[in-house]
């Protein structure tokens, strides 16, 4: 009996169950410790980013202290700096591309989930996502040879009219009609951001489980209720995914938006009125700065994006926290 047993223990199969276990441990360790290295090398290079950031700009924190971030003053001559000017433009051009790009994305991923035909929902979502893969370059040069000359002739001359007189919204729209500025520069970041927020959005709409619309569809729900009511509280994980998606591209964005921008270091009342951003300053004037005064100013500049960025996207990732814990009770 005991024979038998040490004869079933020992066996060739059992031996080579053994080693076939021993041998996925060891890929599975090897697995874990690349994984792991990985994720560890993300943080030291997101470290020695903050890191290069903060030391590149030490001389103009000394010069300007937190001055910097309340002076609008830009002057490379004089070797005043203040960052106000392109921290308002990085903000309003952000906000305007928002403002008219969800609106857009959500209503071109519904349509796409829930009213368009069959056979025009894969050619609708691969030309919305073609929309991705144009340089920003190229959305730069048609802004400021098409968009910009069709906005001062036939859009920013009627807004003008309308607007003035009209308390609060006279400043916002006031001024010549140049053609390029924040507004125009809102307009070509909404169409970049568009592609993004719209296949995110249209792919979480897609995990809806079809009873729950079929359901509302039974009850006598229209579409506007099923989206509003099903749809929308289903996925708002994901649609705000998706919105800080695009938003994180908005206030990063560079090419496009200097072409259109005006790249002035002013604050206007007027969204009309030219303007810059913090990525629209530091293409323009990195490669010509002179003086370490200079070049440390814009590069504290690159280091307030990256806090603004950060505090964004922490600050939507606390949205999602409570929203879930609110949905938990």
């Amino acid at each position: 009996m005991n024979s038998d047993a040490q004869v079933a223990t020992y066996s060739p199969a059992s031996e080579i169950s053994r080693s076939a276990l021993r041998r996925h441990g060891l890929w599975d360790a090897v697995f874990r410790g690349a994984t792991r290295a990985a994720a560890v090398l993300v943080l030291l290079l997101l470290g020695a980013v903050i890191a290069s950031l903060i030391e590149g700009s030490v001389p103009s924190f000394k010069a300007f202290g937190f001055s910097f971030l309340t002076s609008e003053s830009w002057n490379p001559v004089t070797e005043k700096f203040g960052a106000l000017g392109a921290i308002y433009g990085t903000v309003v051009t952000s906000i305007i591309a928002m403002l008219i790009g969800i609106p857009v994305s959500l209503g071109i991923a519904i349509f796409i989930t829930e009213l368009c035909p069959t056979g025009l929902k894969r050619p609708i979502g691969t030309a919305i996502e073609l929309l991705a893969g144009i340089p920003s370059i190229i959305y730069g040069i048609w802004g400021l040879f098409v968009l910009a000359p069709f906005l001062q002739q036939h859009v920013q001359p009627p807004l003008i009219a309308l607007f003035s007189g009209v308390p609060g919204l006279s400043a916002m729209f006031a001024g010549p009609p140049y053609g390029i500025g924040t507004f125009t520069a809102g307009i070509i970041l909404s169409m970049m951001v568009l592609p993004y927020i719209t296949s995110v959005t249209r792919d979480v709409f897609q995990t809806v489980p079809a009873v729950l619309k079929e359901s509302a569809y039974g009850l006598g729900c229209t579409t506007w209720e099923v989206v509003r009511h099903v749809m929308l509280p289903y996925t708002r994980v994901g649609v705000i995914g998706g919105v800080m998606l695009g938003l994180g591209r908005a206030l990063g964005e560079t090419m496009a938006v200097t072409f259109v921008i005006g790249n002035a270091h002013r604050i206007a009342s007027s969204i009309l009125a030219p303007g810059t951003t913090i990525s629209a300053t530091i293409a323009n004037e990195f490669a010509e700065a002179e003086g370490s005064l200079y070049t440390a100013s814009l590069i504290e500049l690159g280091l307030i994006l990256f806090v603004i960025t950060f505090l964004v996207l922490a600050a939507a990732r606390l949205l999602l926290l409570r929203m879930e814990m609110r949905a938990q009770r």
